[in-house]
C-alpha cells in the first residue's frame, strides 16, 4: 500500500486508520517485548518522559489519566498494581482528590531496562528524518489533529440512538 497513489479522502483515510492500528501494534509488541503489560507500559512511559522534559517534578494520577487518554478507572487500577508491587509510590498532595506518583527504586531499575530502551529506538527512528521532515510531520499531525477534534465537536445523536438505547435502556 506504500506508494500506491490516493484519489479520494475515504482511501486517505483508510491509509490513515492502517497506520494508526500499524503504530499501535508497534507500541503493543514493544510493550510485550520489554515484558510489561500495555497500561503499565505507558505509565511508566510517561513518568519517564516527563523526568526528561523536566527534571525533578512529579506527576499526579490526574495529569497521567490525562496524558493516556483511557478510562480514569483502568489507570488508577494499573497505578495500584504498580504501587502493590513496589514500583512507584503514590503521596498525597494538596488537592485531596488526586496523588502524586513518583518511581521508586525498583521502578526506576525497571524503567531503564524497559521504557528509556524504547524511547532510544524511537530516537534512533527520529534520527532516519530531516529536521524538516520532522517539523513538517509534527506540523501536519497536530493540524489533522486540530480539524478533527473541530469535526468531532459537532456530533450529536441526531438519530436518536445513544448507546443507552442500544443497550435498551
Amino acid at each position: 500500500m506504500e506508494g500506491c497513489p490516493v484519489n479520494t479522502d475515504k482511501e486517505y483515510l483508510s491509509r490513515l486508520n492502517n497506520l494508526f492500528k500499524e503504530n499501535d501494534e508497534i507500541y503493543r509488541n514493544a510493550a510485550k517485548r520489554v515484558g510489561l503489560p500495555d497500561c503499565a507500559f505507558w505509565i511508566f512511559y510517561i513518568l519517564r518522559e516527563d523526568s526528561i522534559k523536566k527534571e525533578g517534578n512529579i506527576l499526579t494520577q490526574s495529569e497521567i489519566c490525562s496524558t493516556m487518554y483511557l478510562p480514569k478507572q483502568t489507570v488508577n487500577s494499573a497505578m495500584k498494581k504498580l504501587e502493590n508491587d513496589g514500583y512507584i509510590r503514590l503521596f498525597n498532595t494538596n488537592d485531596r482528590r488526586s496523588k502524586q506518583v513518583s518511581l521508586t527504586p525498583k521502578g526506576m531499575a525497571l524503567a531503564e531496562n524497559t521504557v528509556d530502551r524504547i524511547i532510544e529506538k524511537e530516537t534512533d527512528a527520529l534520527a532516519g528524518m530531516a529536521a524538516d521532515e520532522k517539523e513538517t510531520f509534527l506540523r501536519l499531525y497536530q493540524k489533522y489533529n486540530d480539524l478533527l477534534n473541530t469535526k468531532m465537536q459537532t456530533l450529536t445523536d441526531s438519530a436518536g440512538l445513544s448507546a443507552k438505547a442500544l443497550e435498551g435502556e
